[in-house]
C-alpha cells in the first residue's frame, strides 16, 4: 500500500460506522418537529450524565458557554479571582473574562502540560473564588491535590473537560471532581457533536437548577424570568446525533490510546524529542498527540512534504494574544507556556487509522531525526 496523504484530522472511519443512526436520528427530529428543549435533550443529557457519573448534565450551546454558565452559577463577578492555566485555549480565560472576574494565570507541569499543583497556592489571594484546572489534550489533571487545595482554601473548582471525555483521575472521571463542570462537543473532540455544543455536569441539585435556569434567558417558567441569562440551549438535532455518537465513545477511546502505544514505542528514544508524559495515577484519552522539539517548524515541514497532516496547539499563549493586550502581560512572563508554544506539534491520532499509516508517520518522524 502506498501511502500519499494521511490527514491531520479524519472523521472518514467514525461516519462510516454511524451514518445509518445519524441518519434515523434526524428522521425522528424531523418528524416529532420539536428542536429546543425537548425529549432528545433530556435523553442525551440522563445518558451523558450516567456516563460521567454525575447527577447532573445540562445541556448548552458550546463549550465556551458552558465554562461561562459554570462561573455565572458560582456568582463569580467582578472583583474576584480566577486561577487558570497560563497553556490552554483561550476559550478558559475568555469564560473568566465575560463575568468580570480578574484571570490569574499558573504555569503548567513542562511533563504533563497540565496545570501543576505546586504552583497554585502561591497564587491565591483573598480574592481568590475558584480554580480553573484543563484536562489538556485529553490528560486528566492531577485532581486529588487540585482538590485538596480547593478545600483548604475554601474555593470553588470548575473543570474544563472540553478534552478528556472519559479520562480519569485514580479511577474516577474527569468532570465528576468540581463543583460544576464545563466540556465541549465541538465536531473535533472525542465526543463530538455535527455542529457546536457543549454541557455542563454537577452532583450539585442547585447548580444544575440554577445553569439550568441561566441557559434559558434565565427563565424556569416561559415567559417568567428569574434572572439575567443567556440563549444557550443545546437543539435537539445535536443531542440526537450525540446520543448516537456516545454508544461508541468507550470503543474510539481504546482506539485512541491504542494509536498512541503504537506512537510512544515507535518514537521512543529519539534524541531531541519529547514524547506525552502522564502524571501518577493520571489517565490520558489522547484528543491529541502531542511531541515537542526545538525542531517544531522544520519537522512540520518535513511531515507536511511528506504527506502528513499536523497542527499546532497553540501557537500563541493566552497571555501573549492581543484580545489580552490589557492584562499587561510580556514575553517571559510564563516561560513554561511559551515554551510548550514555540515546540509543541500534534501528530494524526483518529480512530480507525491503519497500521500502515501509523507505522509511516513513525517512520517519517525518525527518517527526519536520521
Amino acid at each position: 500500500m502506498q501511502i500519499t496523504n494521511i490527514p491531520f484530522l479524519s472523521f472518514d472511519s467514525q461516519n462510516q460506522l454511524i451514518e445509518n443512526e445519524i441518519r434515523t436520528a434526524f428522521e425522528r427530529v424531523f418528524q416529532n418537529k420539536w428542536y429546543i428543549l425537548g425529549n432528545e435533550l433530556t435523553a442525551f443529557e440522563k445518558s451523558y450524565a450516567a456516563f460521567n457519573q454525575v447527577n447532573h448534565c445540562i445541556g448548552v450551546a458550546n463549550g465556551l458557554d458552558a465554562l461561562h454558565i459554570a462561573l455565572r452559577a458560582l456568582d463569580i463577578t467582578a472583583g474576584d479571582e480566577v486561577i487558570v492555566p497560563s497553556n490552554t485555549y483561550i476559550a478558559t480565560w475568555l469564560a473568566v473574562s465575560h463575568t468580570g472576574a480578574a484571570i490569574v494565570p499558573v504555569e503548567p507541569s513542562a511533563a504533563t502540560y497540565n496545570l501543576d499543583p505546586q504552583k497554585i497556592e502561591a497564587a491565591i489571594t483573598s480574592k481568590t473564588k475558584a480554580i480553573m484546572p484543563v484536562h489538556l489534550y485529553g490528560q486528566a489533571c492531577e485532581m486529588d491535590a487540585i482538590m485538596h487545595i480547593a478545600q483548604k482554601h475554601n474555593l470553588y473548582v470548575v473543570e474544563d473537560n472540553a478534552q478528556a471525555q472519559a479520562a480519569s483521575y485514580n479511577g474516577q472521571l474527569t468532570g465528576s471532581f468540581g463543583h460544576i463542570n464545563a466540556t465541549s462537543f465541538y465536531p473535533t473532540k472525542n465526543l463530538g457533536a455535527f455542529g457546536d455544543a457543549g454541557a455542563l455536569t454537577t452532583n450539585n441539585p442547585a447548580l444544575a437548577a440554577k445553569a439550568s435556569v441561566l441557559r434559558n434567558y434565565g427563565s424556569e417558567t416561559k415567559y417568567y424570568n428569574e434572572v439575567i441569562g443567556f440563549n444557550s440551549r443545546l437543539d435537539e438535532l445535536q443531542a440526537a446525533f450525540l446520543s448516537v455518537k456516545l454508544k461508541y465513545l468507550e470503543t474510539w477511546t481504546n482506539e485512541r490510546k491504542a494509536i498512541a502505544a503504537i506512537y510512544n514505542q515507535g518514537l521512543a528514544g529519539i534524541a531531541g524529542l519529547h514524547l506525552p508524559a502522564t502524571a501518577l495515577n493520571a489517565g490520558h484519552v489522547y484528543h491529541l498527540y502531542v511531541i515537542r522539539t526545538p525542531q517544531r517548524d522544520e519537522l512540520q515541514q518535513h511531515l507536511n512534504k511528506n504527506g502528513i497532516g499536523t497542527a499546532i496547539h497553540y501557537p500563541i499563549p493566552p497571555h501573549l494574544q492581543k484580545a489580552y493586550r490589557q492584562l499587561g502581560f510580556k514575553k517571559g512572563d510564563f516561560p513554561i507556556a511559551e515554551d510548550l508554544a514555540a515546540t509543541s506539534l500534534s501528530i494524526p491520532l483518529n480512530p480507525g487509522m491503519t497500521e500502515e499509516e501509523t507505522s509511516y508517520i513513525v517512520k517519517q518522524v525518525r527518517a527526519f531525526y536520521a
